[in-house]
């Protein structure tokens, strides 16, 4: 049981180190930064791991880093990608583990093998991914989605995105998360689509079509996450300078955004792809092996929550 709300990634690391373990499926795993966060996340004590990828070079970077597994846990030798990343998912699919994860591998083979109609991790709600920051001089986590899997979502699909971060703020302790709609402006502007849809979901957020949540919008950037800048403009809203949740208006918006966040603000980072039918950690390959050691935490807390819903 989460207790509280959790504010930091070291929060989320202990919360899921008081769970048990789960395991990891991992698609592509011979990759050094990759198999760091497999040996952190196991000297945490928060999963075990089945291993898809180059067997040969799997083992020789598990020697050089000093990774060893359990006798439960296994290396399965896969020569290509794909089958590395179809693997994974059938592993989740069939029970053998509770959580897929992207190793060295492009995000779009990644994602054939989770959105596979017969195969993959469909749970028929829209998939998105969500970026979860700790920034410096923040109390709390903050989450942009989505930054990563739906170029231009529609007010519909933008709806189940809601849903989806609230379940994922919920399992955090977030019982009632700040959900602020971004635009470029704070005022609703008929040639802007991203503010009309900014009011609609705050007005489906009204009427309890969308709950578990405070939505309101538009906002730009600034009176999302400043009081002070909200206060200065002069927005009365519980969400303004408060935001739990940055919801981004498309791809473009929400990637650059993610990328700001950790080159500019040097945030530290954990990422998730959410609405599937078990976790999906969804990390840049370009990640540190701490953004993926956040990641599988995350995923070990949201594993938690989808199993008390069962």
């Amino acid at each position: 049981m989460v207790l509280g709300k959790l504010a930091t990634f070291q929060e989320v690391l202990s919360q899921a180190e008081a769970l048990p373990p789960v395991t990891v499926a991992v698609a592509a795993a011979d990759d050094q930064e990759v198999l760091e966060a497999v040996l952190d996340a196991k000297k945490h004590g928060i999963a075990q791991f089945e291993l898809y990828g180059k067997k040969a070079e799997i083992e020789r970077i598990s020697a050089e880093i000093g990774l060893s597994l359990t006798a439960t846990e296994v290396i399965i030798d896969t020569p290509t990608v794909q089958e590395a990343c179809s693997g994974a998912v059938l592993a989740v699919r069939e029970g053998k583990a509770d959580v897929v994860m992207k190793g060295m591998v492009q995000t779009a083979d990644f994602l054939r093998a989770i959105l596979h109609k017969e195969k993959g991790l469909r749970s028929g709600k829209v998939l998105s991914h969500v970026a979860t920051f700790e920034v410096p001089g923040y109390d709390r986590l903050i989450h942009v989605t989505d930054p990563a899997l739906n170029v231009v979502p529609t007010l519909p699909e933008k709806a189940q995105i809601v849903e989806n971060i609230v379940e994922l703020c919920h399992a955090l302790g977030c019982e009632e998360p700040n959900i602020a709609v971004l635009g470029a402006v704070e005022v609703v502007n008929p040639n802007m689509q991203a503010t009309l849809d900014a009011a609609a979901l705050a007005q489906m957020n009204r009427r309890k079509q969308l709950k578990g949540a405070v939505i309101d919008g538009p906002f730009a950037l600034d009176n999302a996450v400043s009081v002070e800048a909200a206060v200065h403009k002069g927005i009365d809203s519980p969400v303004a300078g408060r935001a739990d949740v940055l919801l981004v208006p498309d791809i473009e918006a929400g990637n650059i955004l993610y990328k700001s966040m950790v080159y500019f603000a040097k945030a530290k980072i954990g990422a998730l792809v959410l609405g599937a039918k078990a976790p999906v950690v969804l990390t840049s390959r370009a990640d540190s092996a701490e953004a993926k050691l956040y990641s599988i935490a995350l995923a070990v807390v949201q594993a938690a929550n989808l199993n008390r819903r069962k």
